[in-house]
């Protein structure tokens, strides 16, 4: 140490330069994928949600780890459920949320790189929703003072799934070995729910036409990842499927930013839609999941959708308390 530094220290001043290079924080931790997390903090995350969505229910606050810090929303693709509970749960955390325009926030006048470093210097944790996850890759690793969370790309959807995680907690009880059946498109939904259910020994039965199977490297992933037994079937039957199933999921044919293959993507998903003939081959008890919005008539029908066994808006609503024990997690 020199003389200077230690005469500094002596006095109580030092230096910023000197500071920041004694410093050293450890980068920040992202939430880029459900693979981001081990088993046991995706079990951590769904019993501090519960415990979350219990003091809320009684009026209780809870603890507050954002006082104070504030959190970026980067929306370019629409949203009511995640924007809404994002917002809501960062507020009760104690955050202050802002919302930078996408047309200057996502790197359309600047780099990605360059935005991130703009943002870590006055944001605990920035919310992404976007098109590409490479993209979003590029923007979390200029970002080592930042927390970054995946709020939907195209390739995954990793809050939702933790969310469906909830549901399916509080409806059936105990769900390492239960058994769920996604019907439709192997898309970025199927992707993240691949992962968890190899996480938490969770079943998964994936029929899709033959063309937009779950990607290969997806369910190569998955299974790797897989704790407890779990399974993962890609089948092309729906029926096969559902057979025995414990919840049958399913999502919208055509995702945002492929509208231009809806009418093909009509065509070829038709014989997937989840309705009350498909159900019945599931089992009476069999819950019926969305991730919303749904299209009802195209991959879900009314009468499956307002079902007593529907559990679309408990997965909706639990997406405010998993968001908050995720974002509880990133911040202490």
């Amino acid at each position: 140490m020199s003389a200077r530094t230690a005469a500094a220290k002596r006095t109580g001043v030092v230096s910023l330069r000197t500071a920041q290079r004694t410093a050293a924080p450890r980068p920040a931790r992202h939430y880029l994928s459900v693979l981001d997390l081990t088993a046991d903090e995706v079990e951590r995350v769904l019993d501090t949600a519960a415990a979350f969505k219990r003091d809320r229910a009684a009026g209780r606050r809870g603890p507050r780890p954002l006082e104070g810090r504030h959190v970026a929303l980067l929306f370019e693709k629409p949203s009511l459920r995640t924007r809404c509970t994002f917002t809501i749960a960062a507020r009760e955390l104690g955050g202050d949320v802002i919302e930078p325009p996408a047309g200057v926030a996502m790197g359309g006048r600047e780099s990605l790189e360059d935005v991130a470093h703009n943002l870590e210097r006055w944001f605990a944790v920035c919310v992404v929703r976007t098109y590409g996850q490479d993209a979003l890759r590029r923007f979390a690793a200029a970002a080592t003072r930042m927390h970054v969370i995946n709020a939907l790309t195209d390739q995954e959807h990793p809050c939702q799934v933790l969310a469906d995680m909830l549901t399916l907690r509080e409806q059936l009880g105990k769900i390492a070995g239960r058994t769920i059946a996604y019907v439709g498109d192997g898309n970025n939904v199927a992707a993240s729910l691949a992962y968890v259910c190899g996480l938490l020994g969770v079943h998964l039965r994936v029929a899709s036409p033959k063309g937009y199977e779950l990607p290969a490297a997806v369910a190569a992933a998955a299974k790797n990842a897989a704790h407890d037994g779990a399974s993962l079937t890609l089948l092309t039957n729906p029926v096969d499927a559902v057979a025995g199933a414990d919840a049958v999921y399913t999502d919208a044919w055509t995702s945002m930013g492929q509208e231009a293959e809806t009418a093909r993507r009509e065509r070829a998903f038709r014989p997937y839609q989840v309705n009350e003939a498909l159900m019945s081959a599931a089992g009476a008890d069999a819950l019926f999941m969305h991730c919303l919005p749904a299209h009802r008539g195209a991959e879900v029908t009314d009468g499956v959708m307002d079902s007593p066994t529907s559990v679309v808006f408990e997965q909706a609503e639990n997406r405010l308390h998993t968001q908050k024990a995720l974002l509880a997690l990133l911040a202490t």
